[in-house]
């Protein structure tokens, strides 16, 4: 799950009460899709820094709230107002995530690509904008390796 370290960042969640929030401002229907049907509660993302100088996976948190409206959508002071969100019918969801960790090392993108295991990861091909993209158990696995091994 990507997001803007100068807009929100893993420092940002772990401030947070309990290191929970929402995770809003989703508006691609595919990643509200994939948030909505596939994302369940238990389920663990990282929280990947993007947009930035240097890009790349910061931590790991974890889904404790499913798919639900997301609110900004309908408050036109919000950066992510839609006024073609209707509260009766949302057009956008959010889900709620938890801190699970913050890596003693940040794993940068370039570091990323290098990996021959991850040369499939949605997350890494080129042209990718997608906020959020599934993550496979074996790439799960060896991200996961390369913070320990390190």
């Amino acid at each position: 799950m990507k997001s803007e370290p100068d807009v929100y960042s893993i420092d940002h969640l772990a401030a947070e009460p309990n290191q929970t929030d929402y995770w809003d401002g989703i508006r691609n229907y595919q990643v509200r899709n994939f948030m909505r049907d596939v994302m369940q509660v238990g389920d663990r993302a990282f929280f990947y820094h993007s947009n930035c100088k240097v890009p790349g996976i910061a931590g790991t948190m974890s889904i404790v709230r499913s798919a639900y409206p997301d609110h900004t959508a309908f408050i036109d002071t919000e950066k992510y107002y839609d006024p073609k969100s209707d509260p009766n019918n949302p057009r956008w969801l959010m889900v709620d995530v938890k801190l699970e960790s913050k890596f003693p090392r940040f794993i940068a993108l370039s570091e990323l690509r290098r990996q021959e295991v991850l040369a499939d990861m949605l997350v890494l091909r080129r042209g990718n904008r997608l906020s959020v993209t599934p993550v496979t158990e074996n790439e799960w696995n060896h991200i996961v390796s390369m913070v320990e091994n390190s």
